[in-house]
């Protein structure tokens, strides 16, 4: 992942509600979430959710995938591991370190 790509989710995750949003879906799991069910669980109007996730979207943090009427959006797990292997990846000068426990996460 490079820079500008790290920028870019920082700056997607560095607001309220997209964060709360991104959370919920990586709670969710690997299945997601129906648009309209985080939107009851955020409990936001539906053009405010739609913006943020744009936000998400164009960050490569979450997919979304028609199914039938329903719109789910999952987080990018892959994206989200590469985004805290950025973050991580000069810790300790390379030595192990307490952020160890981070590798058990994914």
């Amino acid at each position: 992942m490079d820079t500008l790509n790290v920028v870019q989710a920082l700056r997607a995750i560095a607001h309220d509600h997209r964060l709360a949003a991104y959370r919920a879906l990586v709670q969710a799991g690997p299945s997601g979430m129906a648009v309209g069910e985080l939107r009851d669980q955020l409990d936001l109007p539906p053009a405010t959710l739609t913006a943020h996730l744009n936000q998400l979207r164009a960050a490569g943090l979450v997919t979304d995938q028609r199914e039938g009427r329903v719109i789910r959006i999952r987080a990018d797990y892959d994206r989200m591991s590469a985004l805290i292997g950025f973050l991580t990846e000069n810790c300790c000068g390379g030595t192990p370190c307490a952020p160890v426990a981070i590798k058990k996460l994914c």
